[in-house]
């Protein structure tokens, strides 16, 4: 038996606190809460909840050895995860944050992690709201086209999300860039939202 998820309705740039407060308790608890960023809606779960990665990864149909990157609502929380940020990170944070970009960097352990800061007020309200660490791919399965409203939402995952905060179509429509910096280089690891020449530009300034 599949459950309907609650559907909120927060279009605009002052999003109802009260409705992001349950969305964020939700994703607390241990559920898969869809939310919108400017690139498409992405599917949260709590980072530090293992029962709720392995639900992630279940309704996704992703490998469970196949990270996912972080979504944070201030740049500084980047600091908790690494020993030290990257000076070429340091620079595409500042150009680009709040943006479509995804940074992978290493942590404080040595591997990598993504950091995706969006550019989106609901986004930014309800990760700040969540007060844990959100992995959150984009709300589809996993080699499905990401979703662009809450309606292709609910047509790819319903029964298997438990909550979508209904921000309207998203802006941009298309995933986030991704650049990994280690080493002292940057390297573009999927194209998206902003073009390669631009992120050539910031760390050739």
């Amino acid at each position: 038996m599949t459950v309907a998820p609650n559907v909120f309705g927060v279009a605009g740039d002052a999003p109802d606190p009260a409705l992001i407060a349950q969305a964020a308790q939700v994703l607390r608890g241990g559920g898969l809460v869809a939310f919108p960023t400017e690139t498409v809606y992405g599917l949260g779960a709590d980072a530090a909840n293992p029962a709720a990665i392995e639900r992630l990864n279940r309704v996704k149909g992703r490998p469970p050895d196949k990270p996912y990157s972080l979504h944070i609502h201030a740049p500084d929380q980047v600091r908790a995860f690494v020993a030290s940020v990257p000076p070429l990170a340091a620079t595409l944070m500042e150009r680009f944050w709040p943006g479509p970009l995804t940074i992978v960097m290493p942590d404080a352990q040595g591997k990598t992690v993504g950091f995706r800061l969006p550019d989106h007020p609901i986004a930014r309200a309800f990760l700040k709201a969540c007060g844990v660490p959100v992995a959150a791919p984009s709300a589809n399965r996993s080699g499905s086209p990401p979703p662009t409203d809450a309606n292709e939402v609910l047509a790819a995952l319903d029964g298997s999300v438990d909550c979508i905060l209904d921000g309207g179509p998203t802006r941009l429509g298309r995933e986030s860039t991704v650049v990994e910096v280690r080493d002292g280089r940057a390297e573009i690891r999927r194209e998206g939202a902003i073009p390669p020449e631009a992120i050539l530009a910031a760390i050739r300034r």
